[in-house]
This record gives C-alpha cells, sequence and structure tokens, in this order.
C-alpha cells in the first residue's frame, strides 16, 4: 500500500431514533430528519449533517440540515462512534 495514500473522510450513517427526530424547512418544504452522516475529517474533528425527506412525501430530494446542538443529539452521535469503532476493531480482530 503506498504511504502517498490519502483519506479524506471515515464516515458513518445513523438512523436518527423517532423520538430524536425533528422537522426542518428549506424554501417553505418542511422536511422531517432521519439520518445523520457523521464524517470523521483527517485533522480528527468531526462534520456531522442531518439528512431528511420531504413531510409531503412524494419523491422529493434528499436534502441536508445543520445538526442542532441538542444534548440527545450529541449523545448519540458519540454512541454511533463508539459502536463504529467497535465493529472496526472487531473486523480487524482486535
Amino acid at each position: 500500500m503506498s504511504s502517498d495514500l490519502e483519506v479524506s473522510a471515515l464516515a458513518i450513517n445513523v438512523t436518527i431514533p423517532q423520538p430524536l427526530r425533528w422537522t426542518d424547512t428549506r424554501r417553505g418544504e418542511a422536511f422531517e430528519l432521519s439520518t445523520l452522516n457523521v464524517r470523521l475529517l483527517p485533522d480528527g474533528h468531526l462534520a456531522v449533517k442531518a439528512y431528511g425527506r420531504p413531510v409531503a412525501g412524494g419523491r422529493g430530494a434528499y436534502v441536508s440540515f445543520p445538526v442542532p446542538d441538542r444534548p440527545e443529539l450529541a449523545a448519540l452521535i458519540a454512541d454511533a462512534a463508539d459502536r463504529a469503532g467497535a465493529l472496526w476493531a472487531a473486523h480487524l480482530g482486535l
């Protein structure tokens, strides 16, 4: 494997449990946020976005939104990162 290999991010997708979901609005349309995308950046920081679909249904776009600063969402992100780390360790046989 080349030492020049650049990894730009590691990512996990997390389903937001129903009680923690929220709605947000873009261009007058309401979206229910149901998924988090958590990326570990090369500098060690996390970048998190929430994704959702229009509440009205249909075949609308899957749109990203910022994640609100709520303790229960921070805990969900931390738990998801711990779970992803455990899965990775198991994969490596650690």
